[in-house]
């Protein structure tokens, strides 16, 4: 049997109609910049997430991007973040010339731990960024208690958890902003990259929706240096056909992931912890063994897809070395990376294809 980690032709099989339509719509239309899709798209994002504001641009990573540059953060700048996440998180705050700082994160969520956090502010901490690894909400109270008492900016990574909530509060609606990607392996994933950035900052959305268009204010006057990040509307089009699924998309990984967390009991196999204080998306369905290449190996030999997310914490990456991390600074990050490996949880999985999941990860395991 071929489990893959991810079949995205059997989503688009079921919504191939509406999508051909949409896109049709906006060729017809010939508006290819921006338009009256990504405005809709937009006002229907911002909504299912509790933000007054939202603005599509090119991608996940550039919605960080976008966000760092129009909060003003640059050369000499420090941001908090996670190593352990992946590369965009940490890469955007080093395109815009500051400087990642890293904090590990919590064993049991994988998210950064907000303990750590206090030791790392500095005078040049400009911004906390935290990461909603795997379709979970970090710890939100205690990093924003941190960020008002230092006067600190929160941009939330929240790439691969729209629609996740901490104590009832929305992905992106607690910080001072929050990015989304539509990537398409995504929750809500586009048909190609593209991208969201949520506020209730009028002003900050403003300077944003100008950043996204190279810092124009009107035709061909620029108040600022800013980057071509504009959604497409061809991207928008599909992503306004799928966003009425996305509860339901969602609910359907839950109830996959519950599916194996009862399997799995008992076994040696770590199964995902969920704070009782969030409602998690499930991006990945992660499992956490000893042996991890071995299974991954074992895995793909029978037919199944898996990934690692991610196999090398950003502190050791060979672009990060002018940090000045070494070996051992993160000890949770480094040995989660050793040790995590993502299953299979898409919604149009069946019970036979999860049974053979499990079947193979436990003879693998014990």
């Amino acid at each position: 049997m071929q489990v893959p980690l991810l079949d995205l032709k059997a989503q688009y099989a079921k919504i191939k109609k509406d999508i051909l339509k949409a896109i049709e719509e906006v060729l017809d239309s010939q508006i290819c910049i921006l338009g009256p899709k990504v405005e809709e798209l937009e006002k229907k994002v911002a909504a299912i997430s509790d933000c007054k504001f939202a603005v599509g641009v090119s991608s996940g990573t550039d919605a960080i991007l976008a966000s760092l540059m129009s909060l003003g953060i640059g050369v000499g700048d420090e941001v908090i973040t996670t190593p352990f996440t992946f590369f965009a998180t940490a890469g955007c705050i080093a395109r815009v010339g500051a400087r990642p700082v890293f904090v590990d994160i919590d064993p049991k969520t994988y998210n950064i731990n907000p303990a750590l956090i206090k030791k790392a502010v500095t005078r040049k901490t400009k911004a906390i960024m935290p990461v909603h690894l795997y379709g979970q909400m970090a710890d939100m109270d205690p990093i924003m208690d941190i960020a008002k008492k230092h006067n600190l900016y929160v941009i939330e990574d929240a790439a691969q958890s729209i629609s996740s909530t901490y104590k009832g509060k929305k992905a992106g609606s607690i910080g001072t902003c929050g990015c989304f990607s539509f990537f398409p392996s995504k929750n809500l994933g586009g048909i190609g990259d593209s991208g969201m950035t949520v506020t209730n900052d009028e002003k900050l959305a403003a300077k944003i929706k100008k950043m996204r268009h190279h810092g124009q204010g009107s035709t061909y006057y620029y108040d600022f240096v800013g980057g071509n990040f504009r959604l497409d509307p061809i991207q928008a089009a599909a992503l306004l056909v799928k966003l009425p699924y996305l509860n339901e998309w969602s609910e359907g990984r839950r109830k996959n992931a519950e599916y194996y967390n009862k399997k799995f009991a008992g076994t040696s196999v770590k199964t995902p912890y969920i704070n009782p204080d969030c409602v998690t998306i499930y991006n990945q369905y992660v499992i956490r063994v000893p042996k991890r290449d071995e299974l991954a190996e074992h895995l793909k030999r029978n037919g199944i897809g898996c990934a690692i997310y991610y196999p090398m914490p950003l502190h050791l990456q060979k672009c990060f070395e002018y940090l000045g991390y070494k070996q051992g600074d993160f000890p949770e990050a480094e040995k989660a990376a050793n040790e995590v490996l993502a299953l299979p949880v898409y919604p149009e999985l069946t019970d036979q294809m999860k049974n053979y999941v499990v079947e193979e990860v436990l003879r693998a395991a014990s």
